[in-house]
C-alpha cells in the first residue's frame, strides 16, 4: 500500500493526553517524527492505519483530538476499493448506508463492495 506523509502543525500544543495518543499512533503502525526543532510534526503511514488511528481517536473520550482524526479524514477523502472492503470485511454485517457514513464513499461504490463480499461468502 502506498504511504502517506501528513504535516501536524503544533501537534504537542493541540492536543492533550499526548503520550496516549503518541503510542496508539504508533501501535497502528505509523512513524510519527518531529520535524527538525520545529512545533511540527509528520505523520507517515497508509490509510488502513490512518483508518485505525480515526477509528480510535472517534471511540475515544478525547475532544482534543478530534482534529486530529478530522485532518486525516481529509488526506484519505477517495479511499481505494481495498480499503472499502477491508472496513466491510471488519465491520461483518455492514449495511450500504453505514459504509457510506463510514467512508463517504458513493452509493455505486458501497454497493459493489457489498456485493462481492456476499459472493465471497458463498
Amino acid at each position: 500500500m502506498k504511504t502517506t506523509t501528513i504535516i501536524l502543525p503544533s501537534f504537542l500544543r493541540r492536543v492533550l493526553r499526548a503520550y496516549a495518543l503518541k503510542a496508539e499512533i504508533r501501535q497502528a503502525g505509523c512513524e510519527l517524527q518531529r520535524i527538525g526543532r520545529s512545533r511540527n510534526w509528520r505523520l507517515i503511514g497508509n490509510t488502513e492505519q490512518f483508518y485505525q488511528i480515526i477509528e480510535f481517536i472517534d471511540n475515544a473520550n478525547e475532544d482534543s483530538w478530534l482534529w486530529l482524526s478530522k485532518k486525516l479524514k481529509q488526506e484519505s477523502e477517495k479511499l481505494s476499493h481495498d480499503h472499502l472492503l477491508f472496513i466491510a470485511k471488519k465491520n461483518s454485517g455492514i449495511t450500504i448506508n453505514e459504509l457510506m457514513a463510514k467512508t463517504d464513499c458513493t452509493v455505486a461504490e458501497a454497493r459493489r463492495v457489498i456485493d462481492e463480499l456476499e459472493w465471497l461468502d458463498e
